[in-house]
């Protein structure tokens, strides 16, 4: 493909740094918004950067000025407990950041693709496995119930006004930098803790793809997705339990200690999970990086940040 412009909400975040170090290797023009001041996103290459909280009123000046090819669109609250905590919050920061950003699309740069991340979470706990992109959503968490919606204003934009939309529904992405979630949790508690306490039976499954993967997937929509509002799942195809997933974080760290479950699922957390990607797969995706390997990048990493007590 011949150079992009690409602008990235979010910028900063784990999955929008990586989404935008991979767009800058390939040689695309990368723009970006996040929360922070200037001096703390540190994106070697990047065209411009812009601090702002979305929605904004700047933001249609923002893309309006730029014009960019894709707006990749990667802001957002990623917690399934806090939305459950404080749904009003993760509804603004969803589904009406979302709406606001169409629609300032709409007028400004009606031409630009832009790309949605959405969730697994869509699915809640899906019958049949691997799920497919057509299946039925049934969400079970705030979260999952506004990532819908918000692929479904997606959807209206394209239906009605011909705006070029796509949405990813991510499964479990973690890779360096993940500061939150389960592969972060089990690293964390295996270093620290001679007894590694976790939620659950063990027998939980998850979906498991590598944040450099993700960039990879998500580029590859940006690319060749044809922008009628379709949703694509980015994952690997593979479904790992978490029991074997901790067992492999305490293999690849040398650690013994013994892992307990209390048997207890938080609410609006699945049960188990695998996806479909051959709709991905169409587009010619491949997932590069095994969960093995992936585990072994991520111990580096994790065992620069933070030292056994």
């Amino acid at each position: 493909m011949s150079p992009r412009k690409l602008l990235i909400t979010g910028v900063n975040g784990f999955i929008g740094r990586n989404v935008a170090l991979a767009a800058i290797r390939r040689g695309d023009s990368v723009y970006g918004t996040d929360l922070h001041s200037p001096e703390h996103v540190a994106i070697p290459g990047i065209a411009d950067y812009q601090p702002l909280t979305l929605p904004s009123p700047l933001f249609a000046e923002y893309i309006g000025r730029i014009k960019p090819d894709t707006l990749i669109h990667c802001s957002g609250r990623a917690s399934v407990p806090l939305s459950i905590h404080d749904p009003e919050t993760d509804f603004l920061m969803s589904v009406n950041v979302t709406f606001r950003l169409l629609e300032q699309m709409r007028l400004e740069c009606p031409n630009t693709l832009f790309v949605f991340l959405s969730s697994a979470a869509v699915y809640g706990n899906p019958q049949f496995m691997p799920v497919n992109e057509a299946l039925e959503v049934s969400p079970i968490s705030p979260y999952g119930f506004h990532k819908y919606m918000a692929e479904q204003a997606c959807l209206e934009y394209a239906k009605v006004f011909g705006l070029r939309t796509t949405a990813g529904r991510i499964f479990s992405a973690y890779g360096p930098g993940l500061h939150r979630q389960v592969v972060w949790d089990i690293f964390r508690k295996t270093i620290h803790d001679p007894i590694v306490n976790l939620q659950g039976t063990g027998e939980e499954t998850r979906d498991f793809l590598h944040v450099k993967d993700v960039a990879a997937a998500l580029l590859l929509i940006a690319d060749r997705a044809p922008g009628r509002g379709e949703v694509y799942n980015i994952a690997s195809g593979q479904e790992t339990s978490i029991a074997h997933l901790a067992q492999m974080i305490i293999e690849v760290l040398h650690r013994n200690v013994q892992v307990c479950f209390d048997g207890h699922n938080p609410p609006g957390m699945p049960l188990k999970w695998q996806a479909d990607i051959s709709r991905l797969r169409s587009l010619g995706f491949e997932p590069r990086i095994d969960i093995r390997t992936g585990l072994e990048g991520y111990a580096q990493w994790i065992t620069a940040e933070i030292s056994p007590e």
